[in-house]
């Protein structure tokens, strides 16, 4: 089962947004010259990813197991809810922890965000480490939400998300993006999301395509898939937004 990147136009984009290094695909209208570039460049029109490091060894005594560098509010949060001191939490404390930073996230976005950043030895609870990139992603998410929100009214409409969507550096095709925001239409025909299902509906986009580059060792935008590994692509996202 072979599944090809959709490519589509994006005719009232933001003018130059700067791309994220998790820019899928997202600059080939204009691809730079291949013969000058690698097989990745050459398809993406960006630099390979750095290779990932090996996942610290942290305890969670003095140093509370957060990755250096971590904000004290951060690490405030997190601590504030693990009332067991075990050094993890799980989708109800993390709630409770991100609505000292951000707000009350619907229980849906939150078992989003537990599925994209979970633990690699518990997958119902995360550490100190998957928490602080999570707050660091969603605070990067935020400001995006905010340049969008121009009446600052707390909501985007279906434009500004799609705007918004490609300037993280993803341009969801029209059909894709049409079912996207479907359950957000309140019925006269007019979708407006706070941000709380922003970030539910991008989570998605960026879960997907994070999960379909893995699928994709070329880099060539296409990828060839079973269909076991296509329905645990894709199930989780489909469970969390139903």
């Amino acid at each position: 089962m072979e599944f090809s990147r959709y490519n589509s136009s994006h005719s009232t984009a933001p003018s130059a947004p700067e791309l994220p290094p998790e820019s899928y695909g997202h600059q080939q209208h204009q691809p730079p010259p291949p013969q000058q570039l690698n097989q990745y460049q050459s398809y993406y029109g960006i630099p390979p990813p750095e290779p990932v490091p090996p996942r610290p060894s942290l305890s969670y005594g003095q140093s509370g197991g957060f990755p250096a560098g971590t904000q004290p509010d951060v690490v405030r949060a997190f601590q504030m809810v693990d009332k067991d001191r075990s050094g993890f939490i799980d989708e109800h404390e993390l709630q409770q922890a991100l609505s000292s930073g951000y707000q009350r996230f619907n229980l849906r976005t939150i078992r989003l965000l537990m599925f994209l950043f979970k633990n690699p030895y518990d997958s119902h609870r995360i550490g100190p480490v998957e928490f602080a990139a999570l707050w660091s992603c969603l605070g990067h998410w935020r400001a995006i939400f905010d340049r969008f929100d121009k009446d600052r009214s707390g909501r985007i409409d279906s434009m500004e998300l799609r705007d918004a969507l490609y300037s993280l550096g993803y341009t969801v095709p029209p059909p894709v993006f049409q079912v996207l925001i479907s359950k957000y239409d309140n019925g006269s025909g007019k979708v407006e999301l706070d941000f709380d299902s922003f970030v539910e509906c991008g989570m998605i986009v960026k879960g997907l395509t994070n999960k379909f580059k893995e699928k994709d060792k070329g880099y060539t935008g296409s990828a060839t898939l079973s269909y076991d590994s296509f329905l645990c692509m894709v199930i989780p996202f489909l469970v969390s937004y139903d």
